[in-house]
């Protein structure tokens, strides 16, 4: 079953490199090739990518979206937020707007991408992601509906050698099932940047916070919420991939999962309530 097992189509991007000086310049031409295909002057929808110390990962994600396969004018826009690495290396070398943000943070990195973009609608990419080829339209056809500002998507892990995808695949549902639930009066806990988008304007009003924590896009997508409706993006096909190495950090995968289930259990009660109004900016996860 697909389900399963990595889908086939990311397996063009599973470069052997372990860092930038590895990478032949070919490659490079066949992405930048594919990026003055697509990549528009004019568009309606901007792509920020932030790395950090992603000098590899940030070739794969970008390799992944000039493959998107669209009839939408869309532009990248790139942050190297203050990387000790060849990240900004690797960026020069792509077709992409660039930028370089030295206030460490995910909230500052996206804030100047957003500063930056020119497109009405904001996508947001993580650098150590990989996008499917309809992701971009997916996304498009939630934010465009009416009265919406901001839509998320959802993301599965690829498989190891030592985890099949089928164990995977058990967390994935799991998460899956507390995103609905949370989703009715607390949406903002399921956005995250790996795959994200609002209305541009809105998100300029709102802001990123200007520190280094976590849930940068979520505070975004709370406070954005006063201009217009979060949805979901559900379609399978279009749902982004990335590696498990953070999720992993807890230890082994059944040890994750345990902790998940307990933590969620805790919190149950209150995903049946929304927060009541706060200073994003000041608040404390």
């Amino acid at each position: 079953m697909k389900i399963l097992s990595n889908p086939e189509w990311i397996k063009q991007y599973e470069y052997p490199f372990r860092n930038l000086d590895q990478v032949p310049l070919h490659l490079f031409d066949s992405i930048n090739s594919r990026l003055d295909e697509r990549i528009s002057t004019k568009p309606l929808v901007s792509i920020i990518v932030i790395a950090y110390n992603e000098e590899i990962n940030i070739l794969r994600a970008i390799s992944t979206l000039s493959s998107l396969t669209t009839d939408i004018p869309f532009e990248i826009v790139a942050i190297n937020n203050n990387s000790t690495d060849k990240t900004q290396e690797t960026i020069e070398k792509l077709h992409v707007k660039r930028f370089f943000q030295p206030i460490q943070g995910w909230g500052p990195a996206r804030q100047l991408g957003q500063e930056m973009a020119i497109g009405k609608y904001i996508l947001l990419a993580d650098a150590d992601c990989l996008y499917p080829p309809n992701w971009l339209d997916e996304m498009m056809k939630k934010l465009q509906q009416p009265d919406v500002v901001c839509v998320y998507g959802r993301y599965s892990f690829i498989a190891l050698p030592e985890i099949p995808r089928w164990q995977f695949l058990v967390y994935e549902t799991l998460k899956d099932v507390i995103a609905e639930f949370r989703h009715y009066k607390r949406p903002y806990l399921n956005s995250y940047g790996i795959s994200m988008g609002y209305i541009r304007e809105a998100g300029l009003r709102a802001g990123y916070i200007q520190t280094n924590l976590r849930g940068d896009e979520g505070r975004l997508c709370f406070d954005m919420m006063q201009y217009g409706r979060v949805v979901q993006m559900r379609t399978r096909s279009a749902r982004v991939w990335t590696a498990p190495r953070t999720l992993l950090r807890d230890g082994t995968l059944w040890q994750c999962l345990k902790i998940r289930i307990h933590r969620e259990l805790n919190r149950a009660l209150s995903y049946l309530t929304p927060h009541p109004p706060h200073d994003t900016k000041k608040s404390f996860n």
